[in-house]
């Protein structure tokens, strides 16, 4: 019986909004995310990177035959899905997140069971996001 290989997974979700270029600047901001876009189609899909690694894919409704990008009045963004992203500055983070005026759903609170910080608010398109510090942080 030979030892089972452990496979690295890498999360990479793709989110449909009205318009990539307004949420590219908008996660870029919020995130201090690399944008890689600036090629012809980057109205239409977009990536961000930190640190080298890709965060987050934005991709325009009905703009292409993917399915699930498609009918975007047929259901609410992100019902049921939380964008979470773990930082490393959450203070920072938090302090950009209020200058880009978001729907602030929770204020920044320390969630007891992984004892990090949070603040939870929405973007642009209707999307929760979730902004978390590392587990562990507070205590």
């Amino acid at each position: 019986m030979s030892k089972a290989v452990k496979a690295t997974v890498r999360s990479q979700p793709l989110i449909a909004v009205r318009d990539v270029v307004a949420s590219t600047q908008w996660y870029s901001e919020l995130l201090g995310a690399e944008n890689l876009g600036g090629g012809e189609d980057s109205d239409v899909y977009n990536r961000l990177l930190s640190n080298g690694s890709l965060v987050l894919q934005l991709h325009a409704w009905d703009t292409e035959d993917h399915p699930n990008l498609v009918h975007p009045a047929e259901a609410r963004p992100g019902h049921g899905v939380l964008l979470w992203f773990e930082v490393d500055d959450f203070d920072a983070v938090v302090r950009r997140a209020r200058a880009l005026t978001p729907e602030v759903i929770l204020e920044p609170h320390v969630n007891p069971q992984p004892r990090h910080r949070e603040m939870w608010i929405r973007d642009p398109d209707g999307y929760v996001i979730v902004i978390a510090s590392p587990d562990g942080e507070a205590g």
